[in-house]
């Protein structure tokens, strides 16, 4: 079983677009449910960072892979 429940490909997406799909993307899922968005932008991670504390969606990780981010966040 996977650790999240759905999954966003944002790669090759500009800010503010990772954001915005990702608060789309949560927006039709469940409290508690994850959300895993990999993105190439290397200005979305400190985005995730700030749009997890505004929103108050725990950011679960933020990785880098093979010059790819991946993050994990958490329906509130």
């Amino acid at each position: 079983m996977a650790d999240f429940d759905r999954e966003l490909d944002a790669t090759g997406l500009n800010c503010p677009l990772p954001i915005l799909r990702a608060k789309k993307a949560l927006g039709d899922m469940e409290r508690g449910q994850v959300l895993k968005i990999i993105a190439t932008d290397q200005g979305s991670v400190k985005d995730f960072e700030a749009f997890s504390k505004q929103t108050h969606n725990p950011l679960l990780s933020s990785v880098e892979e093979a010059g790819k981010f991946v993050f994990m966040l958490q329906k509130s």
